[in-house]
């Protein structure tokens, strides 16, 4: 029969033990995310934002030069219309100047003026008729002078215009493909971005906010929508197979790692990953209001931390039981699911109407 000595040194072993194993199960339930994973050094987060904004600029500039080459076109149209009736009007000119010159000679016969004169019963009505000839004839030399200036310079013009032409659309040509090339590289940064989220929701523990680059910060008391461009996808409210019973909130359709913004100034009240709305944030504003944002892919804050209006949060995802890239965001009562309302009139009364 064993001593009590050497059964009792057991019993704190085994606790001990039963201690040990259940804490990583009550650290993945509660926090799930309130930065349980390892840190994030943000560097694939950063490159994502850097890339999304290089892809903006990019876009803008060749939207710019699209729109200026279009107003080239319009330019070089306008001219060649323009050209083409002065040289109508040249045109039109030479056959006057042609019938005129067969009337002169049929008029004098073809004779010289002196032999007209000596000719003539009256020579001083024949002087003031040729001198009215020569003003007519100086006239009309006047005309068609002017006639090929003018034909000349809309010529010059529009051959400019051509040059301008050809130069902005190479110029555009080569924005198209520096666009292309930052939207394909971007593409797969958001690729890897997503993988991690997706790894990270499937262990049930976020990595730890990343630093980015915020935009200047908006005045207290404001509010904004919570991603800066967007197509409004699934509504309040909305039924289907994809919700247990409705959809509890408004999605807006963005790539991955766009920036997601906080709507006010608030407290982040919680940091989650894994679940059905995998990576989500969600901050407590004044007045006993929670807003969520899910589906993320990273996140940039840390829970309790203060955040003001148009702060990034955030990049969207598609993490968690989610179809395609978009922002999950949602108004509630509580910090909890279940208590959700309509985001788009609770916005609307906040002076942000969504388009």
């Amino acid at each position: 029969m064993p001593s009590p000595r050497r059964v009792l040194p057991l019993v704190p072993v085994l606790l001990c033990t039963l201690a040990a194993l259940a804490v990583p199960h009550a650290a993945a339930e509660e926090g799930r995310g309130a930065a349980a994973g390892p840190p994030d050094d943000g560097g694939l987060s950063t490159r994502v934002a850097r890339l999304y904004r290089e892809a903006a600029r990019a876009t803008d500039r060749y939207e710019a030069d699209a729109r200026r080459l279009e107003q080239e076109r319009a330019r070089a149209g306008k001219l060649d219309r323009l050209l083409a009736t002065k040289r109508r009007e040249a045109e039109v000119i030479r056959a006057d100047v042609g019938r005129y010159a067969r009337a002169q000679y049929r008029a004098g016969g073809g004779l010289p003026v002196t032999a007209q004169i000596l000719l003539s019963g009256d020579a001083r009505a024949l002087m003031s008729g040729q001198r009215a000839v020569w003003r007519a004839d100086l006239a009309l030399q006047n005309v068609i002078d002017r006639s090929r200036r003018a034909e000349r310079r809309l010529a010059e013009e529009r051959r400019r215009a051509e040059e301008r032409r050809q130069r902005l659309e190479e110029h555009s040509a080569e924005l198209d493909g520096k666009r292309k090339r930052i939207e394909s590289t971007l593409e797969e940064a958001r690729t890897l971005l997503q993988n991690r989220a997706d790894a990270s929701v499937a262990a049930g523990s976020c990595r730890g906010a990343v630093r980015l680059e915020q935009p200047e910060p908006s005045a207290p008391g404001t509010w904004v929508t919570p991603v800066e461009e967007y197509a409004l996808s699934a509504g309040f409210g909305q039924g289907g197979v994809r919700w247990a019973s409705r959809h509890t909130g408004q999605d807006f359709a963005v790539p991955i790692g766009t920036p997601v913004r906080a709507v006010g100034e608030g407290r982040v009240a919680r940091v989650s990953c894994g679940g059905p709305f995998g990576i989500e944030v969600v901050v407590e504003h004044p007045g006993g209001y929670f807003t969520q944002y899910a589906h993320l892919a990273a996140v940039t804050v840390d829970q309790g931390q203060r955040v003001t209006a148009g702060q990034w949060i955030a990049q969207s995802g598609t993490s968690g039981n989610s179809t395609g890239p978009h922002l999950h965001f949602e108004v509630r009562v509580t910090p909890r699911s279940g208590s959700a309302l309509d985001p788009v009139p609770w916005l609307a009364s906040h002076g942000v109407p969504l388009g």
